[in-house]
């Protein structure tokens, strides 16, 4: 791999790290589920003991991109990008309580997690089709008038369901641009692999 080619795949490394977005889903579809009262998951024991496994799952993820494809620092810049999105947490609570509030149709708990994972891959990697389709397709599902009185209806908890399965299906196409871009974690040379990006 060229040094332009390695230094640009640099930029994006932190943010296409896909693995660490599986758990994070599993997590979503488990509160969905446990809320929903499903099957096992209506006992809290099970939410809980679930959720600490696929929560350990971080450690062996974490191992894994260190060992094969090193570490990379971001710039101030992705930084800053990165704070900007963390705020955007704001539209994710107000969205949900403003659709309450004015007992729209609509789900506002999914439509402000699709809106502010859209703007962190804008502002960090830059929007990929893939982005695009799967987060763009929950944002226009959440916004169809469908989904009756938020007040009484299940729809944050198919929310919940609904974004644990975007979150999965973003991070293995995410995981996998990351091995296309920086091949195979073979045919690099780690030593010294902190990079900055």
């Amino acid at each position: 791999m060229e040094r332009k080619q390695l230094e640009s795949a640099a930029v994006s490394y932190p943010y296409l790290r896909g693995l660490f977005a599986l758990p994070l889903g599993v997590i979503w579809i488990l509160t969905g589920l446990s809320n929903l009262e499903w099957g096992p998951f209506g006992h809290t024991w099970v939410f809980f003991g679930s959720a600490l496994v696929a929560l350990a799952a971080y450690l062996p993820i974490t191992r894994y991109y260190e060992d094969n494809y090193g570490r990379v620092t971001p710039k101030t810049r992705q930084e800053r990008a990165v704070l900007g999105t963390s705020l955007a947490v704001l539209v994710m609570i107000g969205g949900p309580i403003l659709v309450q509030e004015l007992e729209l149709p609509v789900n506002g708990l999914g439509a402000a997690w699709a809106l502010v994972v859209l703007a962190y891959y804008a502002l960090t990697v830059g929007l990929k089709a893939h982005h695009l389709v799967i987060w763009g397709s929950l944002l226009v599902a959440s916004l169809l008038p469908v989904w009756g009185d938020p007040a009484t209806s299940n729809s944050i908890n198919v929310a919940f369901l609904a974004i644990g399965g975007a979150a999965i299906a973003t991070g293995i196409f995410d995981h996998r641009l990351l091995v296309q871009t920086l091949g195979s974690s073979r045919d690099l040379n780690l030593e010294n692999s902190n990079v900055g990006a």
